[in-house]
């Protein structure tokens, strides 16, 4: 999909996305983590995360995908608004990564929002 067409389909019939995540599943390789060997089918998201990220305001939201410390695969959100030449480009929150806000006379740090979890096992 071009970015000229963005965002395209907002609703697809489930049947499709039943399509989807079965060619999803016979393409994707597992992770070995201390759980054990896990292949990601979804993620669950908090709430709070998709309201931080929607208050940057920007017309989209990027998720990107990742691996945390714990070797779990997570998924987290960061705005997404055109530049001058039509592209869209990544715009960052800004506080503290730790949840808490930056103390007097620090610079707040840019933020990507995440708090998910894979699932399976979550």
């Amino acid at each position: 999909m071009s970015e000229e067409i963005f965002p395209g389909p907002i609703k697809v019939p489930l049947s499709i996305a039943k399509e989807w995540e079965k060619r999803y599943d016979e393409s994707v390789s597992t992770i070995e983590t201390a759980r054990g060997v896990q292949k990601v089918k979804g993620f669950l998201i908090p709430r709070e995360t998709l309201e931080n990220v929607l208050k940057l305001e920007t017309t989209a939201v990027r998720a990107y995908l990742g691996i945390n410390d714990e070797g779990e695969k997570n998924l987290f959100f960061v705005g997404a608004e055109k530049d001058d030449a039509g592209k869209y480009i990544d715009v960052y929150g800004v506080g503290a990564s730790n949840g808490i806000s930056a103390r007097a006379g620090e610079e707040a740090e840019e933020v990507v929002y995440d708090g998910t979890r894979p699932s399976p096992p979550y």
